[in-house]
């Protein structure tokens, strides 16, 4: 049964006439519910209150896979003005971005002129930029582009996905630049010649990317609704004397807001992703896909007063 809601979510995140219609009338609806706001300007207020409970927060400009140059120039240029707003507001934030609104499918010289831009911005405001992982064809390009950037910037990090098979690899690789990563078990529809399709295998795979990031030395945020997942982490490191600076939870916005500040009020470092834009259809759907207790959280959220 979750494997025929996954799968229908996922059918339902790539519907354009269901995203175009949430783009032109479901962003009342859904601000200050699953997003912040249609912009970043209008985020501002949403983030700072979550700051002023202890919750930092990570920025994302909703929307991927851009086709044209255009609009990679325009995503980069909004990118450079939120980064600059995080700096000027004193917000307590990162940024996630995608390589595909950068112009990753379009050409290599693109997104890597875009990217640059970015993150010269960002370590002028030290806010750091985490590279959002995205479907497995693009993994490899993605990691490869991270790196490069690692050599040169310190406010840069990235994401690891723990349904693929190839991820404990990369992990391994990439361990010896002592990367801020982000785990996740992954939300979009693979094929199981590179991914784990039984859950159980993914939550097992997840544990054990947990452990050995943490015992690479890595800042590692473990982002997960999964109690099990929250408590194997609180558990592993305190079996392991990982002191609580060295790893931290994420969660979505709108989602499990009092177990965000009961890991606030238990000591540790609680950051809360936070959508904003008018594409947050697809991004809704993913979310609902890759757990089904996100559905229950999703709905409370968007009822609430």
């Amino acid at each position: 049964m979750e494997a025929v809601t996954r799968n229908f979510f996922l059918l339902l995140s790539k519907s354009n006439w269901l995203n175009e219609m949430a783009r032109k009338r479901g962003g009342s609806i859904v601000t200050g519910k699953i997003i912040a706001g249609t912009d970043f300007p209008s985020s501002v207020q949403i983030i700072k209150d979550l700051n002023s409970k202890g919750l930092a927060t990570t920025v994302d400009h909703l929307g991927e896979f851009v086709n044209s140059k255009e609009t990679a120039i325009e995503r980069t240029k909004e990118a450079i003005e939120t980064i600059e707003t995080i700096g000027r507001e004193k917000l307590d934030s990162h940024m996630s971005v995608k390589m595909t609104s950068l112009g990753l499918d379009i050409d290599q010289d693109l997104v890597i002129s875009n990217m640059t831009s970015i993150l010269d911005t960002a370590e002028k405001h030290g806010v750091m930029v985490t590279i959002d992982m995205e479907d497995e064809p693009r993994c490899e390009k993605t990691l490869e582009l991270f790196k490069q950037f690692k050599e040169s910037y310190s406010c840069v990090s990235t994401v690891l996905q723990a349904y693929l098979y190839r991820t404990e690899n990369d992990l391994q690789k990439l361990s010896s630049l002592k990367p801020f990563l982000r785990l996740v078990k992954g939300a979009y529809k693979e094929p199981a010649a590179v991914a784990y399709p039984d859950k159980k295998d993914v939550d097992a795979n997840y544990k054990k990317l947990i452990e050995q990031s943490l015992k690479y030395g890595l800042y590692t945020a473990v982002a997960t609704h999964d109690d099990n997942m929250i408590n194997y982490t609180k558990e592993l490191a305190a079996k392991l004397q990982i002191p609580k600076d060295q790893f931290e939870f994420q969660m979505l916005y709108g989602m499990r807001t009092k177990t965000q500040l009961d890991l606030v009020e238990q000591g540790y470092k609680m950051r809360v992703y936070v959508p904003y834009g008018r594409d947050w259809y697809g991004y809704f759907m993913r979310r609902l896909a890759e757990r089904p207790a996100n559905i229950s959280f999703a709905f409370k959220g968007l009822v609430k007063n």
